[in-house]
């Protein structure tokens, strides 16, 4: 009997073992839950923005698909302090008449709820905002502009069309220097004229945080432009190493927003010499924005000589014949007959 039982207890043991087995091997076998993070949600998780600003370089959530826009706004002493200026991406102070400087304002990235005041168009005016694919916003024109929007060469909204619909003017300043456009009545006057609103620009090449401590060149805080010899149309700027932003000013007045005086602040200054030319007798000029020539950069407090060259229509900074980088944030573009009218005091 004993011989007889031996065999069944290793059965029955067998049989015991291998459900125990059967038991443990699945879970052994099934592989652990899934822990990482889809593809999206690493890329949401990253504290980097999915999209840049192609004229700012600062970061946005959003992709920014819109069409710049190009106004000309008026820089007559009656007619600041300005609306709008702080909100522009870029913005380029060149001489009309005389020795008046006018402004040409492109914003991409933010839309001012009110702009102004505008003043008439000139050819290089236009000729900055057809390097932004812009649309062109001017109240009136000299003769030789007036011809250039004729013909079609770029999507414009002017005052003289549009006076007291599009755009208003103001009780509060006397003609010409009270006329203003909002964002609203510029898309207004986009749609019933059949012009797009989205196809950004290209984008500028901009510094990454961790290349800013590279910038290298000579030390200086206090810029001065001048522009013929009244101190009217003279701009200055001011570098503040705190917010690492530089003010500016007209004849001495901080250049600010004329209802919530917020300051114009300013991360990159470039300042280019080209050829002028008085045309008439009204005085009214060319301005060379093709040919190149020589720049002063301004950025983080540190002045740097280099050129400027017109690639695909717009005036860009270059460094040993490489695109110089900007630092993230609004440029200003001053356009002066010669270097020598601009001064500052290296550290």
């Amino acid at each position: 009997m004993k011989h007889k039982w031996i065999p069944v207890i290793f059965l029955i043991t067998s049989i015991l073992l291998l459900s125990a087995c059967s038991k443990k091997t699945p879970k052994e076998e099934t592989p652990e839950p899934e822990t990482k993070a889809p593809e999206q949600t690493e890329q949401s998780s990253d504290n980097s923005p999915a999209y840049h600003f192609p004229l700012t370089g600062l970061g946005t959530d959003v992709e920014p698909n819109q069409r710049a826009v190009a106004v000309t706004i008026n820089n007559h002493p009656d007619a600041r302090p300005q609306t709008g200026l702080s909100q522009a991406d870029i913005v380029y102070e060149l001489l009309a008449e005389g020795n008046v400087t006018r402004f040409l304002a492109v914003f991409q990235s933010e839309k001012p709820e009110n702009i102004g005041p505008v003043r008439s168009a000139r050819p290089f005016f236009i000729e900055i905002a057809q390097g932004y694919k812009g649309l062109f916003i001017a109240h009136g024109y000299s003769p030789d502009a007036e011809n250039i929007l004729a013909s079609g060469a770029i999507d414009h909204l002017n005052g003289m069309k549009y006076d007291g619909t599009l755009f208003k003017r103001s009780s509060d300043r006397k003609a010409p220097h009270n006329s203003y456009i909002t964002f609203e009545n510029i898309e207004k006057g986009a749609e019933d004229n059949n012009f797009s609103m989205t196809g950004p620009p290209a984008s500028m090449d901009f510094y990454k945080e961790d290349e800013l401590e590279s910038i290298n060149g000579n030390g200086t805080e206090q810029i001065k432009v001048v522009y013929g010899n009244s101190s009217q149309f003279t701009a200055e700027y001011r570098y503040d190493s705190q917010s690492s932003q530089y003010s500016r000013f007209s004849d001495g007045e901080q250049t600010v927003e004329y209802k919530t005086v917020e300051p114009v602040l300013v991360k990159n200054l470039l300042v280019i010499e080209t050829e002028h030319k008085v045309l008439d007798s009204a005085g009214r000029r060319s301005i060379d924005l093709q040919s190149g020539g020589k720049a002063y950069l301004f950025q983080n407090g540190i002045m740097k000589e280099l050129e400027w060259k017109s690639v695909d229509g717009r005036i860009l900074p270059y460094e040993n014949d490489q695109p110089a980088k900007l630092v993230s944030g609004k440029t200003w573009v001053n356009v002066v007959p010669s270097l020598d009218d601009v001064s500052f005091e290296l550290k």
